[in-house]
């Protein structure tokens, strides 16, 4: 098998798997490059990357170039925690929202359910303020403002799970190799699982949260890339089209040959 250049969103949602694949196969089991989301969805479109875990929207705006892992993502079927809108003013007359730089999918489901919103780079003053990742963990903690989590947001909007990021593949990529790390992956997923405890009491020694509040955090993560999640995913491409946000509600093309017509 050839192989295969990974990238993983170096963020604590990720530190699961990566406690699993390190525990069963050793620390250098997987050779990644790590960064945030829009660095690997660059790098992946641009052929740098042969697979990685990378923002949900980038599939949509490369799916001519892209297949999905089957079996993992990144979801939540409500409440994710660390994709939170920062305001003091009531959603309804949030007229602005500052984004991090670091996430295209959250930046475009904001402009899904906020779609009268004027949408600011980081930094700028704004009604409200999008946090994602362990800087929203950290607010969410110590800030009092109200955050309002685009979990909860899509599903009571759609009913459905969200899905934040997928593992994306170049089809030109060694499919031997992708099944063997969609094998693996999967593996860690279960493995994590099995062992909630021991994966909450090593993300609380590394990056310096308490045990129990990450316990709660994974809990609310699904990695399974499950029909339901692939029903919120198709929905979330459908809703991104009609804001204009893609072209078109790309199908779901998993590596292995599979695909779905992405339906609202």
């Amino acid at each position: 098998m050839t192989p295969l250049r990974i990238g993983r969103v170096d963020y604590i949602n990720t530190f699961p798997l990566a406690w699993s694949l390190e525990r069963r196969l050793g620390p250098d089991a997987l050779e990644e490059t790590l960064g945030v989301p829009t660095a690997l969805n660059r790098l992946l479109a641009e052929g740098a990357l042969d697979v990685a875990n990378v923002s949900s929207i980038a599939y949509a705006a490369h799916a001519d170039e892209l297949v999905l892992l089957p079996s993992v993502c990144i979801s939540s079927d409500g409440a994710v925690d660390s994709v939170q809108l920062v305001t003091d003013v009531p959603l309804p007359a949030v007229g602005s929202v500052s984004v991090t730089a670091q996430s295209a999918a959250s930046v475009a489901l904001v402009r899904i359910l906020l779609p009268g919103a004027e949408i600011r780079p980081e930094g700028e003053p704004a009604d409200a303020r999008l946090m994602i990742g362990d800087e929203a963990l950290e607010s969410a903690m110590t800030d009092a403002t109200p955050h309002h989590d685009l979990g909860i947001l899509w599903r009571e909007r759609t009913g459905l799970p969200m899905v934040f990021a997928v593992w994306a593949a170049r089809r030109d990529a060694d499919p031997a190799a992708l099944a063997a790390l969609d094998r693996a992956l999967a593996d860690a997923v279960a493995d994590a699982s099995e062992h909630a405890a021991l994966v909450a009491e090593a993300a609380a020694e590394r990056y310096g949260f308490p045990a129990g509040f990450l316990a709660r955090y994974f809990e609310k993560l699904r990695y399974r890339f499950g029909p339901r999640e692939q029903e919120g995913l198709a929905r979330y491409f459908a809703l991104a089209a009609e804001a204009g946000i893609v072209d078109a509600a790309p199908a779901l093309a998993f590596a292995g040959g599979a695909e779905r017509e992405a339906r609202a």
